[in-house]
């Protein structure tokens, strides 16, 4: 890493992802699938989050299509509140209306109704722009899943939801720079490999 700082690892590992092609995009869901589809962790969720891929993100809507076939309750991020710095997850619905959010990227019309308190959730699968072996996770610099989830440092006995950061392996790192408010992750996948750090999780 040599010493590099947060913000310019962050813009160089999203110039990475962002290179790769629209090809090597499509293989890696597929393995990302096949790392996830038949693991335990999945297979007994009912309650999970999803993502919708943006910026070379990995993709994992093959594995969202499959859990909603499975009867899988499956939800997205929805950016709420003033000054809409609030993270809230909500439920998928058949015929499904969409709106663009502040970074362009799609999400359900907000229904407050259909929003589950994250620790409701069973797991919750959330975009990385880096990560290392230790379970350090580098997101985009918003803080909402982290906000979303500080909870996790005063309430630990809200075990819920497990947490897995999804990722290429080229956004892989030998160590990350850490903040105080990163909140620690329950696993990483890639589309070459799954890194478990609590045994909970196992």
């Amino acid at each position: 890493m040599n010493g590099e700082s947060r913000s310019a690892l962050r813009r160089r590992l999203r110039q990475t992802r962002r290179k790769l092609s629209p090809a090597q995009q499509r293989k890696a869901s597929q393995q990302l699938f096949r790392q996830l589809a038949q693991h335990p962790l999945f297979i007994r969720s009912q309650h999970i989050a999803f993502y919708l891929a943006n910026d070379g993100e990995i993709d994992p809507a093959l594995l969202m299509a499959h859990a909603r076939r499975l009867g899988k309750q499956c939800y997205l991020p929805v950016i709420t509140g003033w000054p809409m710095d609030r993270m809230h997850f909500q439920r998928i619905v058949k015929r499904q209306r969409w709106v663009k959010n502040r970074f362009g990227i799609h999400e359900p019309i907000v229904k407050r109704g259909l929003q589950a308190r994250p620790w409701r959730l069973d797991l919750v699968l959330m975009p990385l722009v880096g990560f290392d072996e230790q379970g350090n996770r580098l997101g985009m610099g918003g803080g909402f899943y982290d906000r979303t989830f500080a909870y996790r440092t005063w309430r630990p006995e809200w075990s819920g939801p497990r947490l897995l950061g999804l990722a290429h392996h080229c956004q892989k790192v030998e160590a990350l720079p850490i903040a105080s408010w990163d909140i620690p992750l329950d696993g990483i996948v890639s589309d070459q490999e799954v890194l478990l750090f609590r045994a909970s999780s196992e």
